[in-house]
């Protein structure tokens, strides 16, 4: 989004016929949907195939390691996702000190959300409640408040 020359060549690309006028998404996410109807072919090979026969045995492996390929899959999109979630929230928070770092290998953002900090004033002869916005990261391994700038 950042390099304007890059979206203007994708632009020029994707109104090409040759590309039949789909998206670079589209092309990226067309070998996930590849393997995804390989796994239906097996199956149906799978059924009509006789029981214990040696074509039933590879077509068995076949799946197999299509069932393992998909969920390795599976796996690295959710990593990549959780990178992509860790590296904008980066972007959106400012440490007072660097010495926490947010983006590592093992982190994931587990759940985030607003919440309402209230605060009671006791000096005062009424008690008085201010309320004030904070943020609730809570990653695999820990969790952190963080409140908008002001």
């Amino acid at each position: 989004n950042g390099n304007a020359g890059f979206q203007q060549v994708l632009e020029r690309l994707e109104s090409d016929p040759v590309c039949q006028r789909l998206s670079l998404k589209s092309f990226l996410i067309l070998p996930f949907q590849r393997i995804t109807r390989l796994k239906l072919l097996l199956q149906n090979i799978l059924k009509r195939t006789r029981p214990e026969s040696e074509e039933e045995e590879q077509a068995t492996q076949a799946y197999d390691a299509l069932e393992k390929l998909i969920k390795d899959c599976n796996e690295n999109v959710q990593r990549m996702k959780s990178t992509e979630e860790l590296i904008y929230l980066s972007q959106k928070i400012e440490f007072e000190c660097k010495i926490f770092p947010l983006i590592s290998q093992s982190r994931r953002l587990v759940k985030c959300g607003e919440l309402t900090a209230l605060d009671f004033n006791n000096l005062s002869p009424k008690w008085k409640v201010t309320t004030r916005p904070i943020y609730l990261h809570l990653f695999n391994d820990c969790l952190l408040l963080s409140r908008p700038k002001e």
